[in-house]
This record gives structure tokens, C-alpha cells and sequence, in this order.
């Protein structure tokens, strides 16, 4: 399993509600920092995956609120594969404040498409490579 953390996430006043809350719909947006930055430490990027002629739209989201995130508050984003990527690429998140505690936790999916075709495909050789050695036994 891969996991990174992606620190320093100030929670904007944009981000919340009238309450001082982080809006609920925000998560995905922290959800999106957490893998792109997880995938540019592996050495890759969207933008090049992107340009090789493959996307990888969101299939599924989940996300399970356990505390609130405030205005002003500095989170951690935990990121994590915790299976080899093939056809889709699931990531698993954990968001902390400052303190430690744990307020979300949240999975997603992802798909690879060719652009070209809108049609499903494997996943990128240069993403597998980049992830082998954290599965290999």
C-alpha cells in the first residue's frame, strides 16, 4: 500500500459555511489535492497522463464525516492505494486537523479512458511501474 501525506491545507473562508463549517461538498475538492499531489510524489502527473491520451474521471466518491473542519483550521490529507492499479485506481483519504483528530474519512475511484474513444482501458505503464515496487512481495 502507498501512502502519503499532503500537510498545510488552510481551510479558507470560501470553504465554509455560515457556521465556520467546511462545506461538506469541499471534501471532494480535498479528496482531488490529496491524489494529485500523492500521484506528482510518485513522479507523475495528471497533466502528462492527460497528454498521453488517457483520463481518469472520478467513478466513485464516499466520504464519512466524523468531525467538522473549521475556518482557519490547518488539515493534513493522509493518502493512500491500497490496491495495485489496473482498469480503475482507488484512493482511500484520511483528513486530520492540526490536533490529530481524525473529521473525514473519504474513498474514491477513479477509471482509465482513452480520450480518443471514451472507451476503458489499462492503466498507464509509467503508473504501474511507478506503484509495483509498494505491492511486490
Amino acid at each position: 500500500m502507498i501512502t502519503y501525506d499532503v500537510t498545510n491545507i488552510r481551510v479558507r473562508y470560501y470553504d465554509t459555511d455560515q457556521m465556520g463549517i467546511v462545506y461538506y461538498g469541499n471534501y471532494a475538492r480535498f479528496y482531488e489535492i490529496g491524489r494529485v499531489e500523492a500521484l506528482r510524489n510518485l513522479g507523475l502527473s495528471y497533466k502528462a497522463i492527460e497528454e498521453s491520451g488517457i483520463s481518469m474521471p472520478v467513478y466513485d466518491l464516499n466520504s464519512r464525516f466524523i468531525r467538522p473542519a473549521k475556518y482557519d483550521d490547518l488539515l493534513t490529507i493522509r493518502v493512500s492505494i491500497p490496491q495495485m492499479p489496473k482498469t480503475r485506481l482507488m484512493f482511500a483519504y484520511e483528513i486530520f486537523n492540526q490536533e490529530g483528530q481524525l473529521l473525514n474519512t473519504g474513498q474514491t475511484t477513479l477509471v482509465f479512458v482513452r480520450t480518443e474513444t471514451g472507451r476503458p482501458c489499462t492503466a498507464p505503464a509509467e503508473l504501474v511501474e511507478a506503484t509495483k515496487p509498494f505491492f511486490d512481495q
